[in-house]
């Protein structure tokens, strides 16, 4: 038995680390990813949530990472045969990716976010990927650090800042309570991947995931309900909504993490640049935001992003 599972973890090891399947599985979480900025725009609206209310934010958050993990723990048990539950031992490693990847991390996003202007809050959020690699490098020792990594992320976080900035209407200014908050959320989600990375080692990683949504969840559920928060569908497409932003953060993580336990965390880090672009132009697509540069724009990030990506992927893979 024990050498049937060698035999099986070897396949998956193999398949997972196949450059044409972490691309299609990166960015598809990326798109899913990128797809929550409207749809959470279209979520407040609809549950009547205003743009100050953030125990109403943190509410509808709750909910939703909660659906998430109970629809990531159901699939992964379909599609295992088997309930996919965690054991005694993986508890420590679930509490501490459920502070990372949902609690401190959400909590810090949208206080910061409510203070800060939403491009800067983009562009410092994309250095998630830089503290995940520097984590993973210089920390953890997972992997080394190579002045082509390092080159192939500042080309990512360029096409961040292509596709965010408009220096029109753009200051410098930088407070504790926003962008302090946004930098923060990012150490914490950079952070949350390299656990992830180590965790999936010893536990499957659709389980740990699924199970730090539900925590999570009911964590900020607690808070948002203790700060007066409300969630009130207006109409059935409410739920629908919320149903999709539940589905696409159990996909996206639980992919991301299956990716992340068989390739370096620089190799599937660089991605996530991927996420504000494909968020900046759904947004043009489904909340009419677009500027008269946004295609232009878009076009620009996507070539450096992609650039990127490539001189990462190129990159000897360490593990």
């Amino acid at each position: 038995m024990s050498h049937q599972n060698t035999a099986a973890d070897e396949a998956a090891r193999s398949f997972f680390r196949k450059t044409p399947v972490v691309l299609l599985m990166a960015a598809i979480c990326c798109l899913l990813w990128g797809s929550a900025y409207p749809a959470i725009k279209i979520c407040y609206r609809l549950f009547s949530i205003t743009a100050d209310d953030t125990a109403g934010q943190i509410l509808i958050a709750g909910i939703r990472f909660f659906a998430a993990g109970i629809l990531a723990l159901t699939i992964g048990s379909l599609t295992r045969r088997q309930l996919l539950l965690p054991r005694k031992s993986s508890w420590g490693s679930i509490i501490v990716l459920c502070l990372f990847q949902t609690v401190i991390q959400y909590i810090f996003f949208y206080v910061g976010l409510a203070h800060a202007d939403g491009a800067k809050s983009a562009i410092i959020n994309a250095c998630s990927a830089f503290v995940a690699i520097g984590l993973s490098t210089l920390v953890f020792r997972q992997e080394k650090l190579t002045p082509v990594k390092v080159f192939g992320c500042i080309l990512g976080i360029l096409g961040v800042i292509v596709v965010n900035i408009n220096f029109s209407g753009f200051t410098w200014d930088f407070s504790l309570t926003g962008e302090g908050f946004i930098l923060l959320s990012a150490v914490t989600y950079g952070c949350s991947s390299v656990f992830l990375k180590r965790f999936s080692a010893k536990d499957d990683p659709v389980m740990l995931s699924g199970a730090q949504f539900v925590m999570g969840g009911l964590i900020l559920i607690v808070i948002g309900l203790a700060g007066g928060g409300r969630a009130v569908p207006t109409s059935a497409g409410a739920l629908v909504l919320l149903t999709y932003m539940a589905f696409l953060s159990a996909a996206a993580y639980s992919l991301w993490g299956v990716i992340l336990k068989y390739n370096p965390v620089s190799r599937i880090a660089v991605f996530s640049f991927l996420t504000p672009v494909f968020g900046f132009i759904l947004s043009c697509l489904f909340l009419e935001d677009s500027a008269a540069s946004a295609g232009l724009r878009s076009v620009i990030a996507l070539i450096l992003i992609c650039i990127g990506i490539y001189i990462v992927n190129r990159a000897p893979q360490e593990n």
